[in-house]
């Protein structure tokens, strides 16, 4: 399977992780109690699994490769992927930073828990659009059977991310 194909289907899985979250999200915002526990193992999902392994195989492996092949990095397709990949994180940074105060009925962290949820689902969903519909076509175009094959080795080693 082409790494693209690898990384498209592990964009599923992170869209239905996200599909729970918001409607988690919107449940909360129509009166159901605020869970911490399913925060925090979401905020994991979205840390080891979603950033560690996913983000890690493009950061570490696809993006250099194809920055190798000619794709600009600075002002180019691949810088925007990286930048983006930095807000989700502040994102969800931003979450887990309030979810004590948001447990212990702080009104103003529980707001702050659910806007950056809520604004990393929307950016996650445009990032991955971008990254199956422009950044993966250019790498189908750019790499070579060789950087297709050292690339599934590499993907293998660093393992498939977890269903949702």
């Amino acid at each position: 399977m082409h790494p693209t194909e690898i990384l498209t289907q592990e964009h599923r899985a992170i869209e239905a992780r996200l599909d729970q979250l918001e409607e988690r999200i919107r449940g909360i915002q129509a009166g159901e109690p605020f869970s911490r526990p399913y925060f925090e193992e979401a905020l994991d999902f979205f840390r080891d699994e979603a950033d560690h392994r996913h983000h890690a195989k493009e950061e570490n492996l696809l993006f250099p490769r194809m920055q190798t092949r000619g794709v600009p990095n600075a002002g180019g397709p691949i810088g925007v992927m990286l930048a983006e990949h930095d807000e989700g994180r502040r994102y969800l940074q931003a979450v887990r930073g309030n979810l004590a105060a948001a447990a212990e009925g702080s009104d103003a962290a529980l707001i702050a828990v659910l806007q950056n949820a809520s604004a990393y689902i929307e950016m996650l969903r445009a990032h991955i659009y971008k990254e199956d519909n422009i950044l993966f076509r250019m790498a189908k175009m750019v790499l070579s059977p060789e950087d297709v094959a050292d690339l599934q080795r590499a993907f293998a080693e660093v393992g498939q991310i977890a269903a949702a």
